[in-house]
C-alpha cells in the first residue's frame, strides 16, 4: 500500500513493463530495466542503483530468470497469497542471535523491520543512516561496523 501511495507512477510503469513480451520471456535487458525502476526508491544514490543493476545484469540469463521466477512464484503462493499468513509467530520461535538491519532510505516501511525485530527473542534492530535496501552495497563500512558490534556483544 505504501509503495502505491508514495510512488504511483513507478507502480504503473512496473505493471506495464511486466506486461511487455520481452519481460515475460525473461529477456535479461528487459528484466534489468524493470529492476532499475523497481529499486530506484530503495537506494539513496544513483551511483549505487547503477552498481546494483550492473551486478544483477551480469548474472542474468534467460534460464536463470525463469528459474528465479518459478522460485519466487512458489514462495508467494506459500506466503503472501495464503489467507491469514503471518510470519511473526514463526520468528518468535527463533533461538539464534539476530540483527535486523534497516536503511533509513528503504522502500519497505520502517515499522516492518521494527515489528520483526521485536518479535524475535533477543534480536537487535539497527537503522543505518543514508542507506537503503542494500546496505552491503550502499554503506559497507557502516554495515560492517554494525555486524562487528553485534557479534562483539554476544
Amino acid at each position: 500500500r505504501e509503495r502505491v501511495e508514495k510512488w504511483p507512477e513507478a507502480v504503473e510503469k512496473l505493471k506495464a513493463m511486466r506486461a511487455d513480451a520481452a519481460y515475460k520471456e525473461g529477456d535479461p535487458d528487459a528484466v534489468a530495466a524493470y529492476y532499475r525502476v523497481h529499486f530506484v526508491a530503495a537506494l539513496q544514490r544513483q551511483a549505487d542503483l547503477d552498481r546494483l543493476i550492473a551486478r544483477m545484469r551480469a548474472s542474468f540469463t534467460h534460464d536463470g530468470i525463469r528459474k528465479a521466477r518459478a522460485d519466487e512464484d512458489r514462495l508467494v503462493q506459500e506466503t503472501w497469497l495464503l489467507q491469514g499468513y503471518d510470519v511473526i509467530p514463526r520468528v518468535r520461535g527463533l533461538a539464534i542471535p539476530t540483527l535486523v538491519v534497516y536503511g533509513d532510505h528503504e522502500f519497505i516501511p520502517a515499522a516492518c523491520s521494527k515489528h520483526i525485530a521485536q518479535a524475535i527473542p533477543g534480536a537487535r534492530h539497527a537503522t543505518l543512516a543514508a542507506c537503503g535496501h542494500f546496505p552491503f552495497l550502499e554503506c559497507p563500512e557502516v554495515m560492517r561496523r554494525e555486524i562487528d558490534s553485534f557479534f562483539a556483544s554476544r
